[in-house]
């Protein structure tokens, strides 16, 4: 009689190739990826490659795009083209802040309230209150209320966009629950805390990136917005939102002050959604079949 050996589960595929196959199925993840790369690339090095965004040269104020002045120079004489790129610097800071800052409160909450019901009666009913005032408007009287600046800017951002991490994980746990392997973890006695972090956690992991990268692009156009209006980041510092505002006076006559940075701003968002609509889609097993 001859035995037969058992068959042995497959080695799972280095994640180098587990990245390559999903830029292949998905080109989406690359070129969002490579667009925001790009971007951090040059926030980065902007201090290395440009000059000083605060220098004013009144004998070169309004000067039009050129070999020169790339992006043209603003009513200061100051050199957009630098003051765009630092303006990245700020964006991306606001954006990656937010993100994280959001989506471990609403992480946190949001297992909470999936697990334990009493919990979630008393916090459900608050996020529902700030879910049910826009978020623009939320994040205008939070700085209002309590200031200008970059700090101020991050929390009155990160206020509203933590209520839909909460109910978005809440979801999840609330299924994930009632699974078989989490009611035997239960009956056999394991602690709260390691079901939790066991079973619990791992499952949420891919909706909050794919989340979280909707929040950082949604934030970068918020602190855009709170700028331009004038009761974002101060005016001294250089974002594409304080850019825009100083320009739009003189719009009609120098577009350029305007149309860099916002070409930059749209770059931005667009890169960062393309990203998150890619990572949703391999990350869904049932949008994934359909790849």
């Amino acid at each position: 009689m001859v035995a037969i050996a058992p068959e042995l589960p497959a080695p799972a595929a280095p994640l180098a190739v587990r990245i390559a196959t999903a830029i292949r199925r998905n080109p989406t993840i690359f070129f969002g990826g490579l667009l925001l790369a790009a971007l951090v690339v040059m926030a980065i090095i902007a201090p290395w490659i440009t000059g000083d965004p605060f220098k004013m040269q009144p004998s070169q104020r309004l000067k039009p795009p050129s070999e020169q002045w790339w992006f043209g120079t603003d009513r200061f004489g100051r050199d957009i083209f630098t003051r765009t790129l630092h303006g990245a610097r700020v964006s991306l800071i606001v954006g990656i802040t937010v993100a994280l800052i959001s989506s471990g409160i609403g992480l946190a909450l949001g297992l909470l309230c999936g697990y334990f019901k009493k919990v979630d009666g008393i916090v459900m009913r608050v996020m529902d209150g700030l879910m049910a005032i826009p978020g623009i408007l939320l994040a205008l009287g939070l700085v209002s209320l309590w200031g200008a600046g970059l700090f101020t800017v991050i929390l009155a951002i990160v206020v509203p966009e933590v209520p839909r991490v909460v109910r978005l994980v809440r979801s999840v746990v609330l299924s994930v629950r009632e699974e078989p392997y989490v009611e035997a973890a239960i009956s056999v006695g394991t602690p709260t805390y390691l079901i939790l972090i066991r079973h619990v956690l791992p499952n949420t992991v891919a909706p909050i990136i794919v989340q979280g990268t909707f929040i950082a692009a949604s934030a970068i156009l918020i602190e855009a917005i709170l700028s331009f209006l004038g009761i974002g980041i101060p005016p001294e510092t250089p974002t594409w939102g304080n850019i825009m505002a100083e320009g739009r006076s003189l719009f009609r006559i120098y577009p350029h002050n305007i149309m860099f940075p916002g070409i930059f701003l749209a770059i931005t968002v667009l890169a960062v959604n393309m990203l998150g609509d890619g990572m949703r889609d391999t990350l869904d097993p049932r949008l994934a079949k359909r790849i």
